[in-house]
């Protein structure tokens, strides 16, 4: 009931995605997601390129499921992920910013399925001409950088727009099986979770941190804020953000400064590698260098939660979704209540339509 283009496409049972969430996004989670029937996306853009290696090892020997890296075009080692997923025989990668054409030509040359990340049909075009396979479409509802148009209103503009031609994925406010039926019903091929994921007894991110999480009991209450790096990115509101929002531009300029040097120093990455970053986002993205670093750097600032179990002197990227989740399951108790919830409603809605035709 629930084969979809995806399911086909990616090699999995159900379909329903893991998505690469930074620090969160680890082997076990990983590898939890897809043994449970889902699709599972290891974070590439936070690792430096030998732990990526042994993190995709990792996951190799916790599951014989087909799952996936994300990585972004502008990270210093984005030619050496490249070059892992194809030896290793990675199923699929995700990003957010897409990789030039010739990387894009590598990755299918090797039969690597190309899946990015999008916030409007305009870039879902594109995504496709470049040569994306499927795409993942992230509404307002959804953590980190994301948009204004409501998952409810894009996802149908998408699938029309693209939806003949790839599997669209629906991203941003999905947590059960009823939200599955819901992208269903608009034309997607499955969902994309994040903030529901990482609230799960596989995810590494430390008990104090998951109780922030747990403690939002209003999705109004996850805002969306431009204090990190001048664009639009939904986050629990806390302390490290409030600092952020009253700042004058010289101090976030100062915390970029900081926390990029920390992240070069995990990366490997050359300060001059770290300006040509910031220049090259500020140049594709319109952004200015400033909020270039910033952008670039956010890792750093994010692992203070996700790593450090300090979940007041980090941002916490969250989807609204927080507001209405309140236990921690695993991801095979999270994925099957999802499948028996869905099918349970769709056979309603079958019954309903035999009753009624």
């Amino acid at each position: 009931m629930l084969t979809t283009r995806l399911t086909e496409l990616l090699g999995c049972r159900y379909p329903i995605v893991q998505t690469a969430m930074g620090w969160v996004a680890d082997p076990r989670l990983v590898a939890g997601s897809c043994n449970a029937g889902g699709f599972g996306f290891l974070a590439g853009a936070t690792i430096p390129p030998e732990e990526m290696e042994r993190d995709i090892l990792q996951v190799k020997a916790l599951t014989d499921r087909p799952f996936g890296v994300n990585f972004h075009m502008y990270q210093p080692n984005a030619a050496d992920i490249i070059d892992m997923v194809i030896r290793h025989g990675v199923r699929a990668v995700s990003y957010s910013r897409s990789p030039g054409p010739e990387m894009i030509r590598k990755l299918k040359d090797a039969g690597v399925i190309c899946m990015p990340t999008v916030g409007l049909p305009k870039h879902a075009v594109k995504a496709v001409e470049l040569g994306a396979d499927a795409v993942t479409v992230q509404g307002g509802e959804g953590g980190g950088h994301t948009g204004a148009v409501p998952t409810t209103l894009l996802i149908p503009q998408v699938v029309d727009a693209v939806g003949a031609q790839v599997p669209v994925v629906a991203a941003g406010g999905f947590k059960d099986g009823r939200g599955l039926v819901a992208a269903l019903a608009w034309g997607a091929d499955g969902v994309a979770m994040g903030t529901r994921f990482l609230l799960t007894r596989e995810s590494p991110v430390p008990d104090a941190t998951k109780q922030r999480y747990l403690d939002c009991k209003n999705p109004a209450d996850i805002v969306v804020s431009r204090a990190m790096d001048g664009m639009p990115q939904r986050m629990i509101m806390n302390e490290l953000l409030t600092e952020l929002e009253r700042a004058s531009k010289l101090r976030k300029l100062f915390i970029a400064m900081r926390n990029g040097l920390a992240f070069r120093k995990y990366t490997g990455a050359s300060v001059v590698g770290l300006l040509k970053s910031a220049v090259a986002m500020s140049r594709s993205d319109d952004m200015t260098a400033a909020q270039a670093i910033m952008s670039a750097n956010a890792p750093m600032i994010i692992q203070k939660a996700m790593v450090d179990g300090q979940p007041a002197r980090g941002v916490l990227p969250s989807g609204q979704v927080a507001g209405v989740i309140d236990t921690l399951l695993t991801c095979e108790e999270l994925i099957q209540s999802i499948v028996d919830e869905a099918e349970s409603r769709l056979q309603a809605l079958a019954a309903r339509a035999a009753v009624n035709p």
